[in-house]
């Protein structure tokens, strides 16, 4: 995530994942995006995750990403939206009838650094709550927690248990093992 995205890109990145929804909604062929048309933020390699929420209410619906840029960025916010709106595990396929009900939220990550510790108190005077987001990785288990998720689970304790138990694994795993930990920071913007 070198150069921060214009007001201009966000509008954009909002209305491809919206419009990539609406015609998987629909059974409609995916859109074929022309890269020389985007600015280079757009057209350079980034990592996103979309989220998707309930209107009203702001219940999550869906959310997908990847954690590491593959492909350009543009191409994978809008694969993105199609996996969060219909491949999630946790929710079944948003139907033609909900798009109007369902808001959309981008974050584009910055690739992710390994925070180094030798204890749980270190490990947790480390985190930066709402700042960090943070992946953890035990084996071939892994899990993460956008920074956006410290709006709702308010200690780094819990943060780290919720975390754990998403990756499969006893909720006080960071505690009695050193797991690998890393952190990455977002740009973050959803509908208005």
């Amino acid at each position: 995530m070198n150069e921060p995205l214009t007001q201009d890109d966000k509008q954009i990145l909002l209305q491809i994942a919206r419009s990539a929804i609406e015609k998987r909604a629909h059974s409609y062929p995916r859109e074929i995006l022309k890269l020389d048309s985007y600015s280079s933020a757009l057209s350079s390699d980034g990592a996103s995750f979309v989220t998707l929420t309930t209107i009203p209410g702001g219940h999550l619906r869906g959310c997908i990403g990847a954690l590491e840029a593959y492909q350009p960025l543009i191409l994978d916010v809008q694969e993105h939206a199609v996996a969060a709106a219909f491949e999630d595990y946790r929710f079944p396929p948003i139907q033609a009838g909900e798009l109007k009900r369902i808001g959309i939220e981008i974050s584009r990550l910055t690739s992710p650094n390994e925070l180094e510790y030798q204890s749980t108190e270190e490990l947790l005077a480390k985190l930066r709550p709402g700042l960090d987001g943070v992946i953890l990785k035990d084996g071939y288990q892994r899990a993460t927690f956008l920074p956006q998720v410290w709006e709702k689970i308010k200690t780094k304790d819990d943060f780290l248990q919720q975390l754990c138990m998403k990756m499969g694994a006893n909720s006080d795993l960071w505690r009695k093992k050193k797991l690998q930990v890393l952190t990455y920071q977002v740009e973050e913007f959803h509908e208005v």
